[in-house]
């Protein structure tokens, strides 16, 4: 098996290794001593399972992986409950951010490493698995708050005064280092393969310094990570299963995925199903994609809908589009099987249906998806899902084999070598998807090539988390954020009409072309971004509890 995680079957040990505070303070009283614990193999490792549960965000748990894309463009969330719309709109401050900064999970990394070796009996294989699998989480979780704050207290030890733990920030190359030199550790520690189903392996602590030292410009490292997790000879594309099975239950298995969140009914749900689907079948429409991101689509021969001789249709914007389009987003038009198990028209255009109300209607309720479209990744069939859509078996795919292509190809292509290498694996994407082989010819300079390269890594990756990280650490030719450009916009919706004599699902919807006059019944949101805010602020509450703990520049 490959690096995923079923941590279920010892859910329970969390409470007895939970800290009771949020920030870093002192020994939490249900923190168990080496007097009572710390004895055998079977504690060290449910010590080690108590530190899966929040490790890809103590906010929000796996479903991170479908907030995130809503700081950016490509996506929209209409509700405030996590924060992550407000960094998109540029409204996030001291007192209402994203929850990244937390040490609750580096405190249990930091408790296991510091008593492991309390334990007897445990041989030196497993013992350094146990500490690789230890130390990778504990590294993401540097990895996220450095990269989002610029910079935090660097804690590796266990403070038992209050006073011990207020810390000033470390600077940011400081905690990159140890991101770095933890997962260096944690490699040559870990197994290849996981010693049970839902473990981290190699390939993992491989993939998050992939991706940590690709965000932080460090091509060299991030080719090598990459390099490494192909030598493993354990990960390929998906080509058993269609894409839309990759996100279902059917694909869990794939060797295309490096790591998953495992989630099982009942025992340790993923109750958040409900936030992807429509209102008309129960859903909450949470995070949805944008008019922004159908924009960046292809058609089939390989055009942008904007190039002359393309064939695009603004009235039947969905017509002739690349397949990846309707493997990415449920738009108006489609055949979309239902919560009843129906075969229904999805509409997200029309506010009545027949005279009578349409719940998918994008203004009908707050429940509605407000872009009247919603992810077809993770959402086809409904039928794999409770009727609830609250307790599932949802398992959110936090690195895959297709990012690991992507990274390569766009360092080949930043460093302008290899470039059919670069080309291979766009193709072997594209092609996976349905949709042509690139036109050489016409990507024929690295301006072009790196115009690509970005465009189809947030084709892939899209609804999976990573395009607000790109945009910051992409630049145009002046040396300026890409987000300072595509941050600053509008999110969009479509307005028009659905079709329903029409036989072909994707010229069902008939779009108003838009224009100056409607832009205002299009549009959903502003998207702001300043300078500042590639850094988000630390929340009131740790700088109340630390006061030796500075502010991010920008929100003093």
């Amino acid at each position: 098996m490959k690096t995923k995680y079923s941590i279920f079957a010892l859910m329970l040990v969390g409470g007895i290794l939970t800290s009771c505070s949020d920030f870093l303070e002192t020994a939490p009283k249900d923190e168990l001593s080496p007097a009572t614990f710390w004895k055998t193999q079977t504690d060290a490792e449910k010590a080690v399972v108590a530190c899966y549960p929040s490790w890809c965000s103590p906010a929000t748990g796996s479903s991170e992986v479908f907030f995130a894309d809503c700081m950016s463009d490509i996506a929209y969330s209409h509700t405030g409950s996590s924060k992550y719309k407000y960094v998109g709109n540029g409204s996030m401050s001291r007192s209402s951010t994203v929850a990244y900064y937390n040490y609750s999970t580096i405190r249990r990394c930091n408790n296991f490493l510091a008593n492991i070796d309390h334990v007897q009996g445990i041989s030196d294989a497993v013992k350094k698995d146990l500490m690789g699998q230890v130390r990778t989480i504990r590294a993401y979780r540097y990895f996220q708050m450095n990269y989002w704050f610029g910079g935090v207290p660097l804690i590796t030890d266990l403070p038992q005064l209050a006073e011990d733990a207020m810390l000033p920030r470390d600077s940011e190359e400081k905690v990159k280092q140890f991101v770095y030199d933890e997962l260096d550790l944690a490699v040559n520690e870990l197994n290849k393969r996981p010693a049970t189903r839902g473990r981290i392996a190699k390939g993992t602590a491989l993939a998050i310094k992939m991706r940590a030292s690709l965000y932080w410009g460090d091509l060299d490292l991030a080719l090598q990570a990459a390099r490494d997790i192909q030598n493993l000879g354990m990960y390929e594309i998906e080509k058993n299963l269609s894409f839309l099975e990759l996100f279902s239950l059917k694909g869990r298995d794939s060797k295309e995925i490096i790591c998953s969140m495992q989630h099982l009914p009942t025992t340790y749900a993923f109750s958040n199903t409900i936030r992807l689907f429509n209102n008309a079948d129960g859903g909450w429409a949470s995070f949805v994609p944008t008019q922004n991101l159908v924009d960046m689509f292809e058609m089939k021969n390989g055009l942008m809908p904007n190039e002359e001789g393309s064939g695009y249709d603004p009235t039947h914007p969905f017509a002739n589009r690349d397949p990846r389009l309707k493997n990415t987003i449920v738009y108006s038009g489609q055949d979309w099987v239902g919560s009843d198990g129906k075969t229904r028209v999805f509409n997200g255009l029309d506010k009545k249906i027949n005279g009578k109300t349409n719940y998918d209607y994008w203004n009908k309720e707050n429940n509605s998806s407000h872009t009247g479209m919603i992810w077809a990744k993770y959402t086809t069939p409904r039928s794999q899902y409770s009727a609830s859509l609250d307790d599932d078996e949802l398992c959110p795919i936090l690195f895959r084999y297709a990012e690991v292509l992507l990274t390569i190809a766009e360092i080949n292509i930043e460093k302008n070598q290899n470039i059919d290498e670069a080309f291979n694996y766009i193709d072997e994407l594209r092609q996976r998807g349905g949709q042509i082989k690139v036109d050489r010819e016409k990507y024929n300079t690295q301006d072009k090539r790196r115009e690509l390269i970005r465009r189809e890594r947030c084709i892939e990756l899209a609804g999976e988390g990573l395009r607000r990280p790109d945009l910051l650490r992409w630049h145009d030719k002046n040396g300026k954020m890409l987000a300072e450009t595509v941050l600053n916009g509008k999110w969009y919706h479509a307005i028009g009409t659905v079709d329903y004599s029409e036989p072909d699902p994707d010229r069902r919807a008939m779009i108003i072309a838009p224009t100056a006059e409607n832009e205002a019944e299009r549009t959903l949101d502003r998207l702001v971004f300043k300078p500042y805010m590639r850094y988000l602020p630390i929340p009131d509450a740790q700088l109340t509890t630390n006061p030796n703990l500075t502010q991010t520049e920008g929100y003093d």
